[in-house]
């Protein structure tokens, strides 16, 4: 009755409101998008098989996306290693401003559909980067339904595309140095160039040789990639000034503990891109994840791994690999060892050790099976489906079940020796506030916390102004730095800002002798607020 009255009110006040349907966004990963395309032209199968053998341009067509319709859209096969000529099911690039440069829906221009080639769950994509979004700047995704000339060619996965707008959005700014780091295995190094590097960011003296390996996206900035390779190589400890090394750190621990290969963590150094933002860092943005959870198999060295193999992936593969920098000259220094564990704990115990990821994993299926089971032109059958969370699916490939991988991968994990141990916690963060009836305005910003477990180190980062880093300042239970007593395990620090500033934004870091803690532990997007005002009252 009352949800009746809301309605009745609100066509009182709205009466636009009634039948008008709230719009939700293109990439919500609960819901499947609706993609139809429609070409003037009937053999389009095989024009668009030409257009991606024989070159770069796109056939033009009308596409209806969720309802709302968009003339002159270009459209292609995607350059993507899953391509095959007479395929029914082909990835697709869709370019919505193809001739109308202006022309988007919801603000995305170019729309990404992959095949989930070697997926059997149909959900990698979806999952992986739903969980990767939690700790670092990621592509949303969610599943499409496309149908082309009026039949239905299948159900795919939307991946957001890095684009322009993406890097806008997650770096304020999208004119930097920017290259997509997904090397053709299959070429042949240039003569006097390391042989099969990839895109792994080893050092060369000549910029051809990196030509093969990197695919610059921005007008320049060629430069600027030798220039952090060669900082890698020869003085990684100033490698901070040009690589964001915490995102970096994410990232490895992602693809580590995701089992995520086919990416700079496995043999062939791939899948992602790079971009320098304003502060002259370049940073790591995860791409395709269409393999993740153990279906590509190879860490560089030596064959395939098998299931068990997956399962007790060492969280350090590859440290002592020289091939891989970013890895090796990271994790030699025994402080971003410590910082690269505490997010592989924070991404296992927040996602696998409490079996969410599981639960998630079959919602997603619940909600995308009875699309699948209309797909005629679907890799799997709906019996694979159905058993793909659990049960190695194929003979040849032996794609693992994502929680036949996962489960025992948690314990895994759980039980290795760099991981198995007692972090510090951090809690009761408070920022002082003006005492009661007192006429003493707050001035300065003073913080405080307990923590327990035997800390070594304790920090506040904070930051007055978001565009800027964070600096850190050590806090301390000394009885001197508005933390109480000495000894009672509550640390404190007092910040005073500037004359002109009124707000803060900090977490908190703390270290015992064998790990690093952080609160809150997505900090990355989840900081903490004060501000003077609200402290004052």
């Amino acid at each position: 009755m009352k949800n009746l009255v809301i309605v009745f009110l609100l066509t009182l006040v709205f009466p636009h409101f009634v039948g008008a349907q709230i719009e939700t966004d293109f990439y919500d990963t609960d819901k499947i998008t609706e993609i139809r395309i429609k070409f003037k032209k009937t053999n389009w199968a095989e024009e668009l098989d030409s257009l991606r053998n024989y070159g770069d341009d796109l056939l033009m067509g009308t596409a209806t996306i969720d309802g709302k319709e968009y003339k002159n859209v270009g459209v292609r096969y995607r350059g993507s290693r899953s391509f095959a000529v007479g395929s029914k099911r082909n990835a697709l690039h869709l370019k919505l401003n193809y001739i109308n440069k202006n022309q988007n829906h919801q603000g995305y221009k170019k729309i990404k559909i992959s095949n989930a080639l070697r997926d059997p769950s149909m959900i990698r994509e979806v999952l992986g980067y739903e969980i990767a979004r939690k700790y670092m700047p990621a592509p949303k995704a969610n599943h499409a339904k496309v149908f082309i000339n009026g039949s239905y060619y299948g159900l795919f996965v939307n991946v957001e595309d890095i684009s322009d707008e993406f890097l806008e959005k997650h770096f304020g700014s999208n004119e930097n140095a920017f290259f997509k780091c997904s090397p053709d295995i299959s070429k042949k190094s240039e003569e006097g160039c390391k042989n099969k590097t990839f895109a792994s960011l080893e050092y060369e003296d000549g910029a051809e040789c990196y030509f093969a390996n990197y695919e610059m996206k921005s007008k320049d900035g060629w430069d600027d990639l030798i220039e952090l390779t060669k900082t890698l190589d020869k003085e990684p400890e100033n490698i901070n000034k040009i690589l964001n090394v915490d995102r970096t750190l994410w990232m490895l621990a992602f693809n580590n503990v995701l089992v995520n290969l086919s990416s700079y963590s496995g043999q062939n150094s791939q899948n992602y891109y790079l971009y320098k933002d304003e502060n002259g860092q370049f940073n790591p943005i995860i791409w395709d994840l269409n393999l993740a959870f153990g279906s590509f198999k190879n860490t560089g060295s030596g064959s395939d791994l098998d299931l068990k193999g997956l399962q007790n992936l060492d969280p350090l593969v590859n440290v002592d690999n020289v091939a891989k920098p970013l890895i090796s000259k990271l994790l030699s220094d025994p402080e971003r060892e410590k910082l690269y564990l505490s997010h592989v704990r924070t991404i296992l115990y927040e996602n696998f050790v409490d079996g969410s990821y599981e639960d998630r994993a079959t919602e997603l299926q619940r909600m995308i099976k009875g699309s699948f089971i209309e797909d005629k032109n679907k890799f799997y059958d709906t019996s694979e489906l159905e058993k793909s969370l659990t049960t190695t699916i194929g003979k040849r490939s032996k794609i693992p079940g994502i929680v036949e991988l996962m489960k025992a991968r948690a314990s895994y994990l759980k039980k290795h020796e760099k991981l198995n141990v007692v972090p510090a916690s951090i809690s009761e963060i408070k920022v002082k506030t003006r005492e009661k009836l007192s006429k003493d305005l707050v001035k300065d910003f003073n913080i405080t916390c307990m923590v327990d477990r035997y800390p070594k180190q304790v920090k506040v980062l904070y930051r007055f102004d978001k565009s800027t880093s964070f600096k850190a300042l050590a806090m301390a239970d000394d009885g001197k730095s508005n933390d109480g007593k000495s000894g009672d395990s509550i640390y404190g620090i007092k910040i005073s800002p500037p004359a002109d500033v009124k707000s803060i934004e900090f977490y908190i870091m703390a270290q015992n002798p064998k790990s690093i803690t952080f609160e809150p532990s997505n900090y990355m997007f989840n900081t903490i607020e004060a501000d003077l005002e609200t402290l004052n009252k």
